[in-house]
């Protein structure tokens, strides 16, 4: 039995059915990512001076994420062109880029960037204790330029067993630039290059902590919301490579032989769900690493 309305467009429509179903399931999509990003930038809106985390992204590497899936979204269009001109192996061939595009973005995201996060630490000084630690967060050079105050004192931690020992008292932080210079006036906006910790150690006492961990979701909302985000996205980036796979199967070998139009519609739906995803990265990267 023959499925209707897969090349040939519907009367009530004016399209053909696949067509039909993914603008729905766009819609839904739609809905989906607009409740993470409203709940992000309401977070963002209640949070005190001081208290939401910037800078602590790696700006270049985001961008250059963010070229190559718009390098991706160029060639799938490239493919289904080619199909539509049937030329087949070129098809194939600007197929083949755009999965190593989501491939290259995932291994950048999963590999290198999700995991410098497990091993940041980050120490929230509690408020009645700031001044105390004044030489690490150079609050009163920022107050008299304008600027909120620092928190959180951030670094390499050199002793992790403290997280867990009560005995131990204090934190050994290899401090990030930020803290081990905090007068110092480039600290005062986030860098656009990553910058290494520095090799000198902040002294922190558990004490006068209102909360330390890793840079994990539970450290604090802006890295709830940011592996969350990210992480769904990343989803979508994975389950859009393995339906681009699979259009290179030999199955879809055959399919062009028989019906090259049916192959060039399924190329052209699963692009609109890339370009989607591509969108979205777009609002994800200035949330995140840019404002």
């Amino acid at each position: 039995m023959e499925i209707p309305y897969t090349v040939v467009a519907r009367r009530d429509t004016g399209v053909w059915n696949a067509k039909v179903g993914i603008w729905l399931f766009l819609a839904s999509e739609v809905m989906l990512f607009g409740g993470l990003f409203s709940a992000y930038v309401f977070l963002r809106l209640d949070a005190g001076p001081g208290d939401w985390p910037h800078g602590v992204l790696n700006v270049p590497v985001g961008t250059f994420n963010t070229a190559i899936l718009i390098i991706s979204s160029v060639t799938v269009v490239l493919a289904w062109a080619a199909l539509k001109m049937r030329q087949f192996t070129r098809y194939r061939i600007y197929m083949a880029i755009t999965i190593l595009c989501g491939v290259v973005f995932l291994v950048v995201k999963l590999g290198y960037e999700w995991p410098q996060k497990y091993v940041h630490f980050g120490a929230r000084i509690k408020e009645s204790e700031l001044a105390k630690y004044e030489k690490y967060l150079g609050n009163q050079h920022l107050l008299a330029e304008g600027f909120a105050p620092r928190k959180e004192i951030t670094g390499h931690l050199h002793n992790p067993q403290a997280l867990h020992d009560p005995n131990i008292k204090e934190y050994e932080i290899a401090l990030d630039p930020v803290n081990a210079d905090p007068t110092n006036k480039k600290m005062d906006r986030p860098h656009f290059f990553y910058v290494p910790p520095t090799e000198k150690i902040g002294i922190v006492e558990k004490a006068d902590v209102e909360y330390a961990n890793m840079f994990l979701p539970k450290h604090s909302s802006y890295f709830a919301t940011y592996f969350t985000i990210t992480g769904l996205h990343g989803a979508h980036v994975l389950a859009g490579v393995l339906v681009f796979c699979y259009m290179l199967l030999p199955a879809s070998t055959r399919l062009y032989r028989q019906n090259p139009e049916h192959l060039a519609n399924r190329v052209e739906v699963a692009g609109l769900f890339w370009h989607f995803v591509d969108l979205i990265w777009i609002f994800v990267f200035p949330l995140f690493y840019l404002l």
